[in-house]
């Protein structure tokens, strides 16, 4: 396939990603095949160069979704600031795992895990439809710490279905409603994609030439998907999810049970 067309198929993926992740998470779901499948040969196997691009796209779009949501959402600052800030690290030590192990192992735990949370989502009619907070400030600032070290570990190591573990995490276990659980979502998610995008750029596992012109079309298709998630509301975001949580458990199914 020419280059140009190649990069004209990436870019229409990454806007379609970007309008998704702005949502409810997931855009690596559609980014990440994408590249495996649209790449020269030489470059989709270079497995750690792949995850990295679709890092450089991904934190543009995440970046635009932060700014659209603050400016609609009250946001704890005091709280997601040192999530961020142990996301960021523990992303860091995600990616360098990833250049050492296979991150398909994890896959069938992945795979468990998301059929959980499609289907407590799916009984619970009433989750994330109010705002609700559980936690007083420091707890609530120290259970973030603990939920971005994980998340950031599996965003460095993996990646797809980050935004949505993080959205049910603040839903399930903060009491945020849909909407403000995904406005938190994506600052976490940015300190993370920062940290990995930092590491695959200092070890030479960055595709600048892909990258930088699916960014562009990340960015706005995360505008796009932020203002529709502002203009609809909590209904929505929650149907959102759910059929981007049943998306990610058919792709995870085919991978772990179909072959």
């Amino acid at each position: 396939m020419p280059e140009p067309l190649t990069i004209a198929c990436l870019c229409s993926f990454a806007l379609l990603a970007g309008f998704v992740d702005a949502v409810v998470g997931g855009g690596g779901l559609i980014q990440i095949p994408a590249l495996f499948l649209f790449l020269p040969p030489a470059e989709a196997a270079r497995t750690a160069a792949v995850l990295g691009t679709n890092k450089l796209s991904s934190i543009c779009g995440t970046g635009m979704a932060v700014v659209q949501y603050a400016r609609r959402v009250p946001l704890n600052w005091r709280s997601l600031l040192p999530a961020a800030l142990v996301a960021f690290v523990c992303s860091f030590l995600g990616a360098r795992v990833v250049t050492l192990l296979n991150p398909a192992l994890v896959r069938p735990l992945i795979l468990g895990l998301l059929v959980a949370v499609a289907v407590y989502t799916f009984v619970r009619k009433d989750l994330g439809h109010r705002h609700a907070p559980r936690f007083p400030a420091g707890r609530e600032r120290l259970f973030g710490m603990l939920t971005g070290a994980g998340i950031g570990f599996y965003d460095g190591f993996f990646g797809p279905g980050t935004g949505s573990f993080l959205i049910f995490a603040f839903i399930g276990g903060f009491g945020f409603d849909f909407l403000t659980a995904s406005a938190s979502a994506k600052v976490i998610n940015f300190a993370t994609n920062l940290s990995a995008v930092a590491y695959f750029a200092a070890t030479d596992h960055l595709l600048y030439r892909y990258g930088l012109p699916m960014a562009a079309c990340n960015m706005l298709g995360s505008t796009l998907g932020a203002r529709l998630a502002l203009g609809k509301g909590n209904r929505f975001v929650r149907g959102f999810f759910l059929v981007v949580v049943g998306a990610m458990i058919v792709r995870f199914g085919w991978e772990v049970l179909g072959r």
